[in-house]
């Protein structure tokens, strides 16, 4: 098997608004990564099914949706403390799902910055 058929078969697989999105979000993370020197190299993999972004430095970045409204959302690990951090840091531009999601009320473009921050603090995670 080829993990990037595998990876495009993930992203094929969300309907069409959903998956431009997560595409979107896909070249955030790995713009985001590049531009942030901290960040060691970004590996794309599938876990549990969602294209998932790894690195060293951070913890692992899920991108999927949210089970209850449909929406797009960046899932990381739940004992860290990264959505917390977010809820505080960003009330009202995203919804949160407990400690392991941000789900994205606004188009991509809206919220860059945000999510450019988010991003870049779980792939520097572990350097904090």
């Amino acid at each position: 098997m080829n993990p990037e058929n595998d990876i495009a078969a993930a992203y094929d697989a969300f309907p069409k608004d959903v998956r431009n999105v997560l595409l979107e979000l896909r070249r955030l993370i790995l713009t985001t990564a590049i531009d942030t020197k901290e960040v060691s190299a970004v590996t794309e993999a599938l876990k549990w099914g969602q294209p998932s972004y790894l690195t060293k430095t951070g913890t692992t970045i899920r991108l999927g949706r949210d089970k209850a409204s449909g929406r797009p959302a960046i899932f990381v690990h739940c004992q860290t403390s990264l959505v917390g951090e977010f809820r505080d840091m960003f009330p009202g531009v995203f919804d949160f799902q407990g400690n392991r999601a941000v789900i994205l009320k606004d188009d991509v473009g809206s919220v860059i910055k945000p999510l450019q921050l988010c991003i870049s603090a779980a792939l520097t995670y572990h350097q904090r």
